[in-house]
């Protein structure tokens, strides 16, 4: 048997662990966890953050109503155009046209229940739109109209055709123009 010297005062037992000082990395219970300051530091950041996303997503949400509002309008406009195309080179039907209409539509409803093609017996009609479109400012289906008759700066329609459309919300655009003059 072999026998180890060992210096005097020491022993083969393993040393007695260490005690770790309170608050150091552990908490009251013995479970680590984050301080209040810590606490504290995040919520503020995460109230800065919150506070910067806020009005980003205003602005987001305006700009996808703006372009949604230059799509109806757009799409609108372009059947109210094509109506008029159409009665210019006579394929609606003379019954179906108004006198003193300008060749434009009575009503945005015209556009959706359609006309009757011009020389067809079959008694197919011509649509152009295949609903009226939502107004997304004012979440309504009703829109200003202008007729050819009326006068540029008139604020009431005339009621003889539909020349054009606006929306009858009366805020601005992100651009500073009012939505209805778009």
């Amino acid at each position: 048997m072999s026998t180890q010297h060992l210096a005097p005062g020491t022993s083969t037992q393993h040393p007695a662990p260490r005690t770790r000082h309170p608050g150091v990395g552990v908490g009251l219970a013995g479970v680590a966890g984050y301080t209040f300051v810590e606490m504290l530091v995040v919520a503020t950041i995460l109230l800065v953050l919150a506070s910067a996303i806020m009005p980003l997503a205003k602005v987001t949400s305006q700009r996808m109503r703006e372009a949604e509002l230059r799509r109806a309008l757009r799409e609108m406009r372009t059947a109210i155009d094509k109506y008029k195309d159409a009665a210019d080179t006579g394929q609606i039907g003379s019954l179906e046209i108004k006198a003193g209409s300008e060749n434009y539509p009575p009503d945005l409803d015209t556009l959706v229940e359609g006309v009757a093609a011009a020389n067809d017996a079959t008694g197919r009609k011509l649509k152009y739109l295949r609903k009226i479109p939502t107004d997304p400012m004012t979440r309504s289906d009703e829109w200003g109209m202008r007729s050819y008759q009326d006068k540029p700066d008139s604020t009431r329609w005339g009621g003889q055709n539909v020349f054009d459309v606006y929306t009858k919300f009366d805020g601005k655009a992100l651009d500073g123009t009012k939505y209805r003059d778009w």
